[in-house]
């Protein structure tokens, strides 16, 4: 029993132990570290330190495990210095604004010279403001507003070798942000407003040294551009009398060359021409000889036809005879028949004396004689026949008449003037004149010439006869 309240006494202090360890645990911030003295052992807690980022903070006045802690920041961090007086060479004073940015190089020696980060502030503060008086103060007041970049490049260059034994490095350029007069000083403005006036002097001195250019340039410009106008108007006019002159060398030109033109459609026109009217007497000529070759062939061809007319005419006369003569004999013939065979129907009654003998007779001569019998029937009861038997002889007796006729009238020298539309009509017509009937008509035309005294003196004149005393017939010559 003894031993076991030993035992939870023990545990129970452990317990109380762990409570408390976790009660003073730190955990340092990723921006941060934590430099941790115990003992006079210096370490630095924290991202890149290399041990580690946890630690126990437990109280400084607890005997071997008792701590004291600064932090640290390992980001960047800024110090800002607003309305600080400063003062030049000449002891002018003004106000400056002044921004810094720095971070902890070193924390273990940053940790030796500040108690806290708020103590490092003031610190870098005091440094800055010193380094800032001692550069202003040795330069006038005109340099500073203008190499404003350059006394940034000395600020930083004045706390940086004083900033390496602090564990602290700046970041970039201290800045001099701004520059103003303090309280009723007015030398900033005084030497703003002679600024502002050289620079409003020097800016109406180029204005006008401007303007003046810019008139000179102008009137330069002009009198080139009056030159340069007065050589272009001198050039277009030499140009358009050049122009003027060429056209009228062209127009002259052109004009010639009509005319040249002109001359050769002329000379072209009365070539045309004189081919033409060439031509034409050609084609009035060819003409000619054709209207003469056609008029020559026109007269063979109406001689060929009245020649052959009249050997038509003569022969169809001819023909006309033969088939009278032929149409008398048929005639004949035919009533040569009827006799025979009304002498035979006269021998059928003694016939019948020796009807043997006569039979046989009769037979022989009827067989002989049948055809001929049959054909003198047929003319004899069919009288468009007959006239179509008799037309054919009178066109071939006619035939022959006009076949020597024309014989006849091809060696005499009588000439027919033909007025009718058809030669042939007329030809039948002259024809007729050597006929029967011709000689009819010529007779009763004489005849009717012979009732007067004048056609008795044509009859006359024309026979060649003298009239007698007793008006005897005329003695034909």
């Amino acid at each position: 029993m003894e031993i076991i309240i030993p035992v939870i006494a023990v545990i129970a202090l452990l317990a109380i132990f762990l409570v408390v360890a976790l009660l003073f645990r730190r955990v340092v911030k990723t921006n941060e570290v934590h430099i941790v003295q115990s003992g006079g052992k210096t370490t630095s807690y924290g991202k890149d330190t290399g041990n580690g980022n946890v630690y126990y903070a437990f109280p400084s006045w607890l005997p071997l495990i008792g701590v004291s802690t600064i932090v640290l920041p390992v980001s960047v961090f800024s110090i800002k210095i607003d309305n600080y007086e400063a003062y030049d060479l000449e002891r002018l004073p003004f106000v400056v604004d002044i921004t810094a940015f720095f971070r902890v190089s070193d924390s273990n020696l940053a940790a030796q010279r500040v108690s806290d980060f708020h103590d490092m502030n003031v610190q870098l503060v005091d440094i800055i403001q010193g380094s800032v008086r001692s550069i202003l103060s040795s330069r006038n007041l005109n340099d500073i507003l203008q190499v404003r970049s350059e006394l940034g490049d000395d600020f930083t260059m004045a706390v940086k070798e004083q900033l390496k034994s602090w564990g602290i490095e700046p970041v970039k350029n201290i800045e001099l942000m701004d520059i103003r007069d303090s309280g009723n000083s007015k030398v900033i403005f005084n030497i703003m407003e002679i600024k502002k006036s050289f620079i409003e002097k020097e800016s109406r001195v180029e204005v006008a040294r401007n303007q003046k250019e810019a008139q000179i340039a102008e009137i330069e410009a002009k009198k080139e551009a009056d030159v340069k106008q007065q050589e272009a108007e001198k050039a277009v006019g030499l140009k358009t009398v050049e122009n003027q002159r060429e056209v009228a060398v062209s127009n002259e030109q052109a004009q010639q060359l009509v005319k040249e033109q002109e001359k050769i459609t002329k000379e072209r026109e009365m070539d045309v021409k004189r081919v033409a009217e060439v031509k034409q007497a050609e084609i009035a000529k060819d003409v000619e000889i054709v209207k003469a070759d056609q008029e020559k062939r026109t007269q063979e061809i109406k001689a060929e036809a009245n020649k052959n007319a009249l050997i038509i005419d003569s022969e169809a006369e001819r023909q006309h005879q033969i088939l009278v003569a032929e149409g008398e004999k048929q005639k004949a013939f035919l009533a040569a028949e009827a006799l025979l065979e009304t002498k035979d129907k006269e021998a059928q009654g003694i016939a019948k004396i020796g009807a043997a003998e006569a039979e046989a007779k009769q037979k022989l001569e009827v067989s002989m004689v049948s055809g001929q019998i049959e054909l003198a029937k047929e003319i004899g009861g069919n009288e468009g026949y007959q006239h179509y038997l008799i037309s054919i002889r009178q066109i071939e007796a006619n035939q022959a008449i006009g076949i020597e006729q024309a014989k006849a009238l091809s060696h005499s020298e009588m000439k027919f003037i033909i007025n009718d539309e058809k030669v042939d009509k007329g030809l039948t017509r002259v024809g007729e004149l050597f006929s029967s009937t011709g000689g009819t008509k010529i007779a009763a035309a004489l005849e009717g010439l012979n009732q007067s005294d004048l056609g008795k003196a044509v009859i006359d004149k024309f026979l060649g006869t003298k009239p007698a005393g007793n008006q005897s017939e005329p003695e034909a010559k």
